[in-house]
């Protein structure tokens, strides 16, 4: 039974050319990353993929039964270069997404955060039924600024009526608060961990490259294809054998991986 792995061709040469290896400076490392560095070269840590390999294993995993049982997913990645492949990600997955700043007290404070939205979606009817016709032209103005400024604030999260399930963060380092308050809310934490954060604050963390976009969309594709087949009912392989299949990918490794452990940071050669 082909499987998630060997059908998108997934192994330790597809993770280096996307320059999931390269982390940060070592004068940025956190000590809760050293059983996922392989090496220093050029004073850059360099991740071990054969460890990268096994925790998206994991994450592939768990992603397949959120699917299959229908729970939502938040994807979040603020950072402008991740922005675009992001939304992309949710919008393909049909999952609520935040690309733009996070709002403090979109977990902590919902009933909020759903008042404003419930406040933009009735401007949204009235300018679209003709309602603020009746308003000066200076009102209907200052109105449909607002109308686009609280479009895009919740443009990801407009049609989510409750907490999600499941958060992705592609980069906890950044997304601080997001990450925080989906802790305090116990919502369960999938997230890509570069060599400067503390891995043990996402439930399923991926040692990756958080920055270069090769990284982040060679990860999020994966998450996103996984899900996709797994909604729609099409064969997928059991944990076990995603575990198998990775075991084996890691053949190449961790030798091949000096073939390309150099340049500046988190850029993939």
């Amino acid at each position: 039974m082909e499987t998630i792995l060997s059908k998108r061709g997934f192994d330790i040469t597809d993770m280096m050319k996307a320059g999931l290896h390269f982390g940060h400076q070592k004068s940025k490392y956190h000590p809760g990353m050293a059983p996922f560095i392989f090496m220093i070269r050029n004073n850059i840590h360099i991740i071990n993929l054969e460890k990268t390999g096994e925790k998206l294993r994991n994450v592939l995993g768990f992603i397949q039964t959120c699917a299959r049982e229908g729970k939502t997913i938040l994807f979040i990645g603020t950072k402008p270069p991740v922005r675009e492949v992001v939304m992309e990600t949710a919008q393909a997955c049909g999952m609520p997404f935040v690309i733009h700043r996070w709002l403090g007290g979109t977990f902590s404070n919902n009933t909020i955060i759903s008042k404003r939205i419930g406040d933009l979606k009735e401007l949204e009817r009235k300018k679209a039924s003709g309602e603020l016709e009746k308003y000066t032209k200076k009102e209907q103005l200052i109105i449909g600024e607002e109308i686009k400024r609280l479009g895009v604030r919740f443009q990801g999260i407009r049609d989510m009526t409750r907490l999600p399930d499941v958060v992705f963060i592609t980069d906890i380092g950044h997304d601080k608060i997001a990450l925080r308050e989906a802790r305090q809310a116990g919502i369960p934490i999938v997230a890509i961990v570069d060599t400067n954060v503390n891995p043990s604050l996402a439930d399923y963390p991926i040692p990756a490259n958080d920055d270069a976009i090769s990284s982040v969309r060679f990860i999020l594709h994966l998450v996103r294809d996984t899900f996709m087949e797994a909604k729609t009912s099409l064969p997928l392989s059991s944990p076990e054998v995603l575990q198998r299949e990775v075991g084996a990918c890691a053949d190449d490794a961790p030798e091949n991986q000096l073939e390309t452990a150099g340049g500046n940071e988190n850029t993939p050669e």
